[in-house]
């Protein structure tokens, strides 16, 4: 198992890290858009490619990339919020979303203001909602950023920061030490259970918000 994953990091690793940052921009920037994020596993694309970060330099601009990508969906959200208005709510993108979601991210944007959109990067669906929502809304497009960048920059460097951190011990005790394998998968457990946490932390404290 040990070879498996050494191949598999050898093989991320050999591909440019210009290219890599690239895809992994781009993966976030769809997975945030409309229907397309719900088949782009922009995430997961973001944690292989960090695991074949080498410096730490490459790991900072990589989660530039990711960053840079994750403002960039949620703007073009924003965008077209602004530009179709409430009709994107009935619009075939609309119903496939669901009223109850369109009620509960206007609900959460009408309660919570900016912090909406600054917590809404860590919760499933409303992520990719909340900036339609607020590009409906009578909210500036410099407060929706000023609110969105460093929400996407700590998500961007939780993932990139941890994924990579793990590859990187690994390649450190491959060969060296029994159960290397071990420090990967941990560390990958790892940023699934803080995400996990971070998820289940701001549902329950913002449940009074989120709800009816």
């Amino acid at each position: 198992m040990d070879d498996a994953l050494g191949w598999v990091l050898d093989v991320v690793a050999s591909v440019d890290p210009i290219l890599r940052m690239v895809i992994a921009g781009v993966a976030m920037l769809l997975e945030l858009s409309v229907v397309i994020g719900l088949i782009v596993p922009g995430d997961t694309i973001v944690i292989v490619a960090a695991m074949g970060v080498t410096s730490v330099w490459e790991g900072v601009l990589l989660a530039a990339a990711a960053a840079l990508g994750s403002l960039a969906g949620e703007t073009i959200g924003f965008g077209i919020g602004r530009w179709l208005g409430p009709h994107i709510r009935t619009s075939w993108v609309g119903r496939r979303i669901g009223e109850k979601n369109w009620d509960r991210a206007e609900r959460y944007v009408g309660r919570r203001g900016g912090l909406a959109i600054f917590l809404a990067r860590f919760l499933p669906v409303l992520r990719q909602i909340v900036p339609l929502t607020v590009g409906m809304s009578p909210y500036s497009f410099r407060r929706f950023v000023l609110w969105a960048a460093p929400s996407c920059v700590l998500w961007a460097a939780l993932y990139v920061g941890i994924a990579a951190t793990a590859a990187g011990s690994y390649r450190e005790l491959a060969g060296e030490a029994q159960g290397a394998v071990f420090v990967l998968v941990g560390g990958l457990v790892l940023l699934v259970l803080v995400v996990l946490v971070i998820e289940k932390l701001i549902s329950r404290f913002e449940k009074r918000h989120l709800g009816d």
